[in-house]
């Protein structure tokens, strides 16, 4: 009778060929869960951006997003990876003040992404009843949101662009780093 089986070449064979196909896959597969987690975090933030617009149109009044990591007020120092919130803003002040709603409180992002801002958005993002950004002195309101993995080597990221009528847009970049 004869018996069938593997030789321990075969065996050697298909392992060496296995860690051959695992040392190209994983990396690959890294970057694919990288680059998902880069693009859920910046559709989070343009999402908060266009309920913050709708609400302000909705209610014919201002509707502010700021960072926020308790969720319940804008943080005064911090970026927006720490979190943030949109809230009805009754008295423009960008400020969450007694009697005003908060609409939505969002998490901190996961761990290793970062999310920052300059300029007149780096505090605060505010919408008008006409759905445009406005601050609250009322000048115009526009600005740039990045997304990014930390890293001190060349990083993709994920831009979104807040035009002067209030328009997120998002576009892919690769920076030289992200702090």
């Amino acid at each position: 009778m004869k018996q069938s089986g593997a030789t321990l070449l075969e065996v050697t064979v298909v392992l060496a060929v296995s860690a051959i196909v695992l040392t190209i896959g994983i990396p690959s597969l890294a970057s694919l869960i990288n680059a998902g987690r880069l693009t859920s975090a910046a559709n989070e933030l343009v999402s908060s951006l266009h309920l913050t617009r709708s609400e302000a149109i909705k209610r014919r009044a201002r509707a502010v997003m700021c960072p926020s990591a308790a969720g319940t007020s804008c943080a005064d120092s911090g970026d927006w990876h720490q979190g943030w919130i949109v809230f009805h803003d009754a008295n423009n002040n960008a400020r969450v003040d007694g009697g005003e709603a908060v609409i939505l409180a969002r998490q901190a992002l996961p761990s290793g992404l970062r999310a920052t801002s300059e300029g007149s958005t780096a505090r605060y993002i505010s919408y008008a009843a006409g759905g445009d950004t406005k601050q609250t002195s009322g000048a115009l309101q526009a600005g740039t949101l990045t997304v990014c993995r930390e890293s001190q080597e060349p990083v993709e990221a994920r831009r979104i662009f807040i035009s002067r009528t209030g328009r997120p847009r998002t576009a892919k970049t690769v920076l030289a780093s992200c702090p």
